[in-house]
């Protein structure tokens, strides 16, 4: 049997430490072998016995979790998912925490919602998952136990109609990724002109985080990058990040391109779900778009951009040695979905050459 991934949480709440110790022991996968309510305890527990995977607060007394962070990453790096709450400041902050090493950024479990709970239970033990099998630290392969069926795209829009689409001069880029994500789409954007073609991301993130991700992009890239919001034209020399939290699908009016951002149900255990873009441009766009399936563990977008390839896109697929989790695009080459298998440096030149 595969030993299962020993977790650490950081937390000054007694009461979310008992609540995440439930969710990840809940999981036949994961064990919690200990929690502290700052970073001094925890590293005279951690000096005992090394987790797997810690989590981590930000706001916290006598040392706040960048700062314990930073030390982590510099003195013995392991895997860490930041667990934030929903606030503007905490998000941006939380941005900051994967500038400087952590993993994922998930926030906290709504404890008053059943819904909410539930699906905030499976995505903090599926992001703990990954995290174990990202590039960070010393780690084995440990396959994800699957506790739910998962929807697929079908659960959002219908599958694709193979009508021809008729070809114009604007192209659609359709991006998505999962864990490591972040600095991925970071190397991406920043390689764009200001007169790239539209982009359309989903990046599996919680909502409010991805509004400060957004903004840091914009601070970052010649394009402009900006959370999308429901009806936003997709123009050339701007990015549209699906919010945490909604699906966003790519429609056509005419010769227009804009993205609908609405709800539904987790698809691929995911909302906003890979899938679900890429289906609709596949639907909407076709031959017109270019696919790319970045760094992130499962299948999210693996059927998807065979859609894509399908319905006549170019498709492209992040290599292994480039991903922190060569999960998603190895489910996608595992398809033939992907055209091209490119590491990251050089995905950004091959989509300009090709749009």
């Amino acid at each position: 049997m595969t030993s299962k991934i020993k977790v650490f949480i950081i937390d000054d709440s007694a009461l979310m430490r008992q609540v995440l110790t439930d969710i990840f022991n809940s999981d036949p996968g994961l064990t919690v072998i200990g929690s502290a309510a700052d970073p001094f305890i925890a590293a005279k527990k951690l000096a005992t016995e090394v987790p797997d995977v810690i989590t981590l607060d930000i706001e916290m007394p006598r040392m706040d979790g960048i700062t314990f962070l930073g030390k982590l990453m510099s003195q013995h790096p392991l895997p860490v998912v930041v667990i934030s709450s929903l606030t503007g400041k905490g998000s941006d902050t939380a941005i900051k925490a994967l500038e400087q090493g952590a993993v994922e950024v998930m926030q906290k479990p709504d404890l008053y919602n059943a819904q909410s709970r539930e699906e905030g239970r499976l995505m903090l033990i599926d992001c703990v998952k990954a995290a174990r099998l990202s590039k960070v630290g010393r780690r084995t392969q440990v396959k994800p136990v699957q506790v739910v069926p998962k929807y697929t795209a079908d659960a959002v829009l219908a599958p694709v109609q193979r009508a021809s689409m008729i070809k114009t001069t604007e192209k659609v880029i359709a991006v998505g990724a999962s864990t490591g994500g972040t600095e991925a789409l970071r190397t991406f954007l920043m390689a764009l002109p200001a007169d790239s073609p539209g982009v359309v991301i989903v990046q599996h993130m919680p909502e409010m985080f991805t509004k400060s991700f957004a903004k840091r992009l914009n601070e970052l890239c010649t394009i402009t990058v900006k959370e999308a919001e429901n009806g936003d034209s997709v123009i050339r020399g701007r990015a549209l990040i699906a919010p945490g939290n909604k699906h966003m699908q790519l429609k056509r009016s005419g010769a227009r391109y804009y993205v609908e951002v609405g709800d539904g149900p987790l698809v691929n255990r995911h909302r906003p779900s890979v899938d679900v873009l890429f289906r609709s441009t596949a639907q909407y766009a076709g031959r017109n778009s270019l696919g790319v399936i970045m760094t992130g563990m499962g299948d999210d977008g693996a059927k998807g951009l065979l859609e894509m390839k399908q319905a006549g896109a170019h498709t492209i697929a992040q290599d292994e040695k480039s991903c922190v989790v060569f999960g998603m695009p190895k489910e996608a080459i595992k398809l033939n979905a992907a055209d091209k298998i490119l590491p990251l440096e050089m995905i950004g030149s091959h989509v300009l050459a090709n749009s």
